[in-house]
């Protein structure tokens, strides 16, 4: 059973690049080359995330909860937040023409 949200989202989450790059990097004094090199990907994958154009992998969470000692889940669901709102909002008009059904 899922619990209906009273309020509408009324921006976007944060985007775990935006977070990484934020909060984390700077607080362990981390470059987008030193991150890279640290979770073992290429500086692209990271650049790309960091700039909003690549969303958080299962894999990449993995390493991400790894390096900062926190869980996979924390990047993942950051990442659930920003997709769901991207598809709400393109889905908005198409979705208002769906009707509810009712309980059987």
């Amino acid at each position: 059973m899922s619990i209906p949200r009273s309020g509408r989202l009324s921006r976007r989450p944060t985007h775990p690049g935006v977070m990484l790059r934020e909060d984390f990097m700077p607080d362990y004094g981390l470059t987008a080359t030193t991150l890279a090199a640290a979770i073992g990907v290429s500086r692209q994958s990271v650049n790309e995330l960091l700039r909003m154009r690549r969303a958080v992998s299962p894999e990449m969470a993995v390493r991400l909860s790894r390096l900062f000692g926190n869980s996979p889940e924390f990047w993942l669901n950051a990442q659930r937040a920003v997709d769901l709102y991207d598809a709400s909002r393109s889905l908005e008009k198409a979705v208002r023409r769906i009707k509810p059904l009712g309980a059987a």
